[in-house]
């Protein structure tokens, strides 16, 4: 708005009578009102700034996407209120719109789509026309995010299960075959002098080594992507940790490892394979150790809610980095120099296969925690209270 409309404006306040600008005042709040409750009613956020990236109105989606107050932003900058991103430079080249996504991690972890359009004045000469305002409409496209990841997820273990007969057939048979043939050579070597033998035998035992690490990279491929049949059996979950840590007794006191462990016991009973949850938490644990060396902490935990029992493994190691967390459940993605990539993606094949969810948390130099999430046996249905639901919600 230009400086020589509100002259104009100012000029001609005397001519109106006061009671048609009083209706005017009146009719204007009303509409106002009107527009905002119709913005506050819809689910895409909006956000209204001014050419200089102040906030001039943001409705209650944007408020709740980002977890602010509408009364104690507004005035202020946009940068300042939504920190993380260089908002001025998304105004749109050449006063253009622009279109991005960015995944927000508080009030709640969400994936938002954004399209920042400039508000341009109502001047008839377009070449005279400039930006007033920037419009930015939020959308939240979690859902579609994680439904798209898992049909990618689901095509690309699709195309595993078709290689995992050809790897199992074409590898495995003339690896035993290979292992058969060292077993016979070595056999053959005791019949030579001592001084001959020595050298023979030693690079039969590399190889034999070497064929024995193929096929134990083989038999953990097959089991990773391959579904196995549940043996489910009515179990305590604090019991099946016990006994997965108590296999793993040796190398705990080996590499000083301190246990700290805070088991509910008022957990109910799960339908359970107990063999291959003591495979999940045992592939866990020594991911855990490796990530720590030696000396360090590894902290578990059990607990439930009304919807789901919880089993969380928090250790002390590096971490992981922002940009691998979201791969390392991808077959043979590793940040270990001795891994192969596959523990988690078997321990997430056996946590869904019963029905649950494998959530991962990080940063570099503050560890890892996983977090097991499996659903109560005896969850059947509950009243939603009043307040769990409003048409806002649709």
């Amino acid at each position: 708005m230009k400086r020589g409309f509100l002259d104009k404006l100012i000029e001609r306040l005397p001519l109106v009578q006061p009671g048609e600008v009083q209706n005017y005042l009146v009719e204007i709040a009303r509409e106002k009102g009107f527009l905002e409750t119709i913005f506050n009613a819809i689910l895409e956020g909006v956000i209204v700034t001014n050419p200089e990236g102040r906030i001039l109105y943001l409705n209650r989606a944007a408020c709740g996407f980002f977890g602010i107050e509408s009364d104690a932003s507004v005035g202020k900058p946009l940068a300042e209120v939504v920190r993380g991103i260089d908002w001025g430079a998304l105004g749109g080249a050449g006063g253009g719109s622009v279109s991005r996504d960015l995944e927000v991690f508080y009030p709640e972890n969400r994936i938002l789509n954004f399209y920042v359009v400039p508000l341009m004045s109502d001047e008839k000469n377009a070449e005279n026309r400039e930006a007033v305002a920037r419009a930015i409409i939020l959308r939240d496209i979690t859902e579609s995010r994680r439904e798209t990841e898992e049909t990618i997820e689901v095509e690309r273990f699709s195309a595993l299960n078709m290689l995992a007969a050809g790897v199992a057939h074409e590898i495995g048979n003339p690896l035993n075959s290979l292992n058969i043939h060292l077993q016979l050579m070595q056999r053959n070597l005791k019949k030579l002098p001592p001084k001959t033998r020595a050298a023979l035998d030693e690079s039969v035992n590399v190889a034999r080594s070497e064929v024995a690490r193929l096929d134990n990279i083989i038999t953990q491929f097959l089991r990773a992507i391959r579904p196995q049949a549940l043996e489910l059996q009515a179990s305590d979950i604090n019991a099946v940790v016990d006994e997965a840590l108590q296999f793993l007794g040796a190398e705990i006191q080996e590499r000083d490892i301190l246990l700290e462990k805070r088991l509910s016991h008022s957990l109910p009973l799960l339908q359970l394979d107990r063999d291959q949850f003591k495979q999940a938490f045992y592939n866990i644990c020594r991911n855990a150790f490796q990530a720590m060396k030696s000396g360090g902490i590894l902290h578990i935990e059990t607990s439930q809610d009304a919807e789901n029992v919880k089993i969380v493994f928090a250790d002390t190691g590096g971490g992981i980095a922002p940009e691998n967390i979201t791969r390392i459940f991808e077959p043979y993605f590793t940040t270990k120099s001795d891994g192969n990539g596959l523990g988690l993606l078997i321990v997430r094949r056996i946590v869904r296969a019963h029905g649950g969810e494998v959530i991962l948390e990080s940063a570099p130099g503050r560890g890892l925690t996983v977090t097991i999430l499996l659903p109560r046996a005896d969850r059947r249905v509950r009243f939603l209270q009043q307040g769990d639901f409003s048409p806002t919600d649709l």
